[in-house]
């Protein structure tokens, strides 16, 4: 039980944590796989070879010892890691052993300071926490699987389609193996899909954004290949190796990030891959067809690097919806097509009232937010998506 005694303890470590910083996460998952090395087949390695992950949970460990007496103010911040944790199957077992290695890097990396009381109040605080994720990934696991086509745990897929959108992004389209329906979601949430690489040792759990409206019958992802070094082992092998006929493992669509109708104007903005969940609301739109402005924008590389332009123009135009493209390199000579980086400031866009979701590079959604705000977009009409460990904008 979490008393008031332990609150103050945690508060009065929040100085040891601060000057630990991201050392303390990295040193907790190194300890974390020398003696739990199956966790591999949960975790992300690629996001802790870039440091990534450390740092998202040194971050999240200080928010919380921080806000441990009005844990409400991370509400959004748990409904996120949960969905997270749902596309990665954790089960309740997994808080036991994080929590165990936790305790124990704490009482490794900070000596003496790590007292009797204080780790008495850090497991406290550790449990308390843990079972209100345990809780409420519990209750998303039940409404999925009690839903019209859901499931719980992986489930099999066939790969019935692979289509190349671009120069670097192909479609994957997934049937279920057991030719029953599937689980609907909300534009915007993603797909956790479970492979082995060839190269591996461990198995493999990315998330990618569903790209295409729900339909009852089939799931389809749109994956970008990497090639700037940046490690991207799943992403290439879906690339190479994984074709139609292939089965993989599916985990239940998730996510926070995803298109609520408000009967308000809607901007969607997007740089890159970061295309595919609008992808998926755009299409939803049109099918709804919703009757408030939509305006489309996007940004990437060269029209060789942009992801369903034939099919987005066809949707605008049937829509009298407004589009505007930006490509770094050499632009068409089209009206709604312009060379350089996004610009808003030519654009007539609902700020007073609409509704603006965002994904794309860390980089660009920064960007774009704050032009938003110094425009008069109010924070909570803003809605973003970071691919990988989250990060504020």
């Amino acid at each position: 039980m979490l008393t008031e005694q332990h609150i103050q303890i945690i508060k009065s470590t929040i100085p040891l944590l601060e000057n630990a910083g991201p050392a303390l996460t990295k040193y907790f998952y190194q300890r974390l796989f020398s003696h739990e090395p199956e966790l591999q087949d949960i975790f992300n390695m690629s996001n802790q070879a870039n440091g990534k992950q450390q740092v998202a949970l040194f971050e999240a460990i200080a928010a919380y010892a921080k806000n441990i007496e009005n844990v409400s103010v991370l509400k959004s911040a748990v409904e996120r890691i949960a969905q997270k944790h749902t596309s990665l199957n954790i089960q309740p077992e997994h808080y036991q052993v994080v929590g165990h290695h936790l305790i124990e890097t704490l009482r490794e990396l900070t000596g003496d300071a790590f007292s009797l009381e204080v780790e008495e109040a850090w497991v406290a605080a550790y449990q308390f926490l843990a079972q209100i994720f345990i809780d409420r990934e519990t209750e998303l696991y039940q409404q999925r699987a009690a839903s019209t086509g859901g499931w719980r745990d992986a489930r099999a897929f066939k790969v019935i389609d692979k289509i190349v959108e671009s120069e670097l992004v192909k479609s994957f389209i997934f049937a279920p193996v057991d030719q029953q329906g599937v689980i609907s979601y909300s534009p915007g949430q993603y797909l956790g899909i479970e492979v082995t690489p060839i190269d591996g040792e461990y198995k493999e759990i990315r998330q990618y954004s569903l790209s295409a409206q729900p339909n009852g019958e089939t799931y389809r992802i749109s994956v970008k290949r990497e090639t700037n070094g940046i490690p991207g082992k799943v992403s290439n092998y879906l690339h190479d190796v994984i074709n139609i006929g292939d089965e993989v493992n599916l985990y239940a669509p998730a996510g926070d990030f995803f298109f609520v109708n408000r009967k308000k104007p809607v901007v969607l903005i997007s740089a890159g891959v970061g295309i595919t969940p609008m992808q998926a609301m755009l299409e939803t739109l049109a099918e709804q067809n919703y009757q408030e402005d939509v305006h489309y924008l996007h940004a990437c590389e060269s029209s060789e690097q942009h992801s369903f332009a034939p099919r987005t123009t066809e949707i605008i135009k049937k829509n009298d919806w407004q589009q505007h493209i930006w490509y770094q390199n050499k632009a068409q000579a089209q009206p709604h097509i312009s060379q350089g980086v996004m610009d808003f400031t030519k654009l007539t866009l609902p700020i007073h009232d609409g509704d603006f979701y965002l994904c794309g590079p860390i980089g660009f959604m920064q960007f774009a937010k704050n032009k938003l705000l110094t425009s008069g977009v109010t924070e909570t009409r803003i809605h973003y998506e970071v691919f990988g460990p989250h990060q504020s904008l």
